[in-house]
């Protein structure tokens, strides 16, 4: 719908131009500092590892990204979709984390919020200090094990108490869902020599997450600059989805 009472049909041949091309690529867009990225725009996060002889050229841009405390913003096509993403450094690993796109983050604007300040919101310095004293006192070093799934831990003693009393029934076997897409390959050798060669970081490309059937198969370049397929570099880095 293009206006009230006007349409315009596109046909499918139309559509699939516009579909962005699966180029095996990341286009690193540029370099931030880690905290600029709110976590409301965080989606999907996949674990990216070296695989060949990559290990060097891996951790030259993990330990860069640390050093730096930067986090690279990335484009980059998945299937036939266009993704944001954030390329961060985690411990000894790399996750490439897709990001929402701005227009699909609802602004806070539209929110009945208080003062972004504590004296305009009413808050008075002895209250202030309270909820400070309550913070450190609950401080902790995060550990992923120290907190547990109640619900699913509940549900499992009760489906192991009904089967300890037989109470069990043969049902129709449920067909698995179609696996999600993830584990690939993203070459990050091409992405560090052509930034150490003093190229934009806009223009640099490196292969992105494939489908899974996709993995270990060379990967064709997309702009004229990338070497050809038979001289493509050794892809040299793995992506695992991370949840």
């Amino acid at each position: 719908k293009w206006q009230d009472g006007e349409y315009v049909v596109l046909t499918p041949e139309e559509i699939a131009k516009a579909y962005p091309r699966t180029t095996q690529t990341i286009e690193i867009e540029a370099f931030v500092d880690a905290d600029e990225v709110p976590f409301v725009y965080l989606e999907r996060p996949y674990y990216v590892g070296p695989v060949n002889k990559g290990d060097k050229v891996y951790a030259l841009l993990r330990e860069a990204l640390k050093q730096t405390h930067k986090v690279g913003i990335a484009k980059v096509v998945i299937q036939t979709k266009q993704h944001l993403a954030v390329l961060i450094p985690c411990g000894p690993a790399l996750i490439l984390n897709l990001l929402r796109w701005g227009g699909e983050i609802r602004s806070w604007e539209d929110l009945k919020l208080p003062p972004n300040d504590a004296k305009a919101a009413g808050v008075k310095e002895a209250e202030l200090n309270m909820a400070k004293q309550l913070i450190e006192g609950m401080t902790a070093h995060w550990s992923a094990d120290n907190f547990r799934d109640s619900f699913k831990e509940e549900i499992m003693k009760l489906v192991e108490s009904k089967a300890s009393a037989g109470e069990t029934e043969e049902v129709t076997k449920v067909e698995k869902a179609p696996s999600s897409s993830g584990a690939d390959v993203i070459d990050l050798t091409e992405l560090l020599k052509r930034s150490l060669k003093g190229g934009s970081a806009k223009s640099t490309d490196a292969p992105a997450p494939a489908p899974a059937n996709a993995a270990g198969k060379s990967t064709k370049p997309s702009k004229p600059p990338a070497a050809a397929k038979k001289s493509a570099p050794a892809k040299s880095s793995r992506t695992r989805r991370a949840a």
